[in-house]
């Protein structure tokens, strides 16, 4: 079955595109003072090490806006400027060469302000996101609907959008963020039905880091499934690194994301034999560490009942017995394994896995497994 995808305008922001058909990329934001270079570098860098595609950081100060040449120079991946309050910062952001600007329409303040602002990024080729965000909505919306509605999230991104049209600047992404997984969902499903700006996706504080990706795993979760965004940011009350792992988590478990390993496991369930457990904390955590760009699901079970079947269906799996297990790889045991070695084996495997040789009709050869 074909995954659906919403057809999405592309929109480049440094050298990573978004929308217009790429793969999605994960997005995080810096906690650490922009204006504390040497440190928002390092964070910078440390995201960028777990997956980061595009970092933002925040300019609430004179002396964040006077960093921010230094920031994007310094800075492995595209620099995202955040914007609240002073349009004169977005200048300014512009001005250091940051490969995107993000805007809040909630309190960007006069039109005259945005246009200025919209003409400068124009004139540098800066694209700008539209970042709706239900805490912070325009007053005469707020009043309108009386509470943070889907629909009120929308008006206030098609207000903006309109005037960035009005301007001739159509190089946009738009996010729709509410606290609420269900408002959420439906503001971005009217935003993706009504155009064909590239969405960025996100729960807007989500809560900690186990409430939190829950609630955004659900909110981005389902509008991926549908095909609905071009980029995900998971807002998290816990080290930044920690949203970036929780995005490509999502994007993986859709089969989205990165080629990498895929691990399955049983669930608590008084059918396990062996210290099932263990076995799936080490191999998640060996497999974590040693970045295996190899695209295959393993199956780490621990039963009779689905343990051959969930085995014998992921690309390399392991059914565990009676103080040893049977090892599977494309279907087929290929051995058995004392409990004990089995997280080495597992990794052995990963470590060997070659994909089959495929001829003119894109069938794979056997011949071409790896030992």
């Amino acid at each position: 079955m074909q995954r659906p995808r919403r057809h999405s305008r592309a929109v480049r922001v440094g050298p990573v595109q978004i929308g217009g058909g790429a793969p999605i990329s994960v997005q995080s934001m810096t906690v650490s003072k922009t204006h504390d270079v040497p440190t928002c570098l390092a964070e910078i860098r440390e995201l960028a090490e777990a997956g980061a595609d595009i970092v933002r950081i925040a300019v609430p100060r004179p002396e964040d806006a006077a960093a921010l040449k230094d920031v994007v120079q310094g800075s492995p991946v595209p620099i995202v400027a955040d914007i609240h309050f002073n349009y004169t910062y977005a200048l300014k952001a512009i001005e250091a060469g940051v490969a995107k600007v993000r805007i809040n329409p909630g309190n960007i303040g006069k039109e005259a302000w945005e246009r200025e602002v919209l003409l400068a990024a124009k004139e540098a080729g800066t694209p700008i996101r539209i970042g709706v965000n239900s805490g912070s909505l325009e007053r005469d919306i707020l009043n309108k609907y009386g509470y943070p509605q889907p629909e009120a999230l929308f008006e206030s991104a098609m207000r903006h959008i309109d005037i960035c049209r009005r301007h001739g600047f159509e190089d946009i992404v738009v996010s729709v963020k509410h606290s609420d997984v269900f408002f959420m969902i439906q503001s971005y499903r009217l935003i993706a039905e009504r155009t064909d700006y590239p969405l960025h996706l996100g729960v807007t504080e989500s809560g900690s880091a186990t409430a939190g990706t829950i609630k955004s795993s659900i909110g981005i979760g389902a509008l991926l499934a549908d095909g609905i965004g071009d980029t995900i940011r998971v807002s998290l009350a816990a080290p930044s690194v920690k949203e970036v792992e929780v995005g490509h988590a999502i994007l993986k478990s859709l089969r989205l994301g990165r080629p990498g390993v895929n691990i399955i496991a049983c669930p608590t369930c008084g059918r396990l034999t062996g210290d099932l457990f263990s076995i799936v904390e080490e191999v998640e955590a060996a497999v974590s560490k040693r970045k295996f760009s190899k695209d295959l699901t393993v199956a780490l079970m621990g039963c009779a009942v689905n343990g051959p079947g969930e085995a014998q269906g992921a690309d390399l799996g392991i059914s565990l017995g009676r103080g040893r297990a049977h090892l599977f790889k494309r279907g087929k045991v290929t051995g058995t394994v004392p409990e004990k070695d089995i997280v080495n084996a597992v990794l052995e495997a990963i470590e060997t896995w070659e994909e089959p040789e495929q001829d003119e009709a894109g069938n794979g050869h056997a011949g071409a497994e790896a030992a």
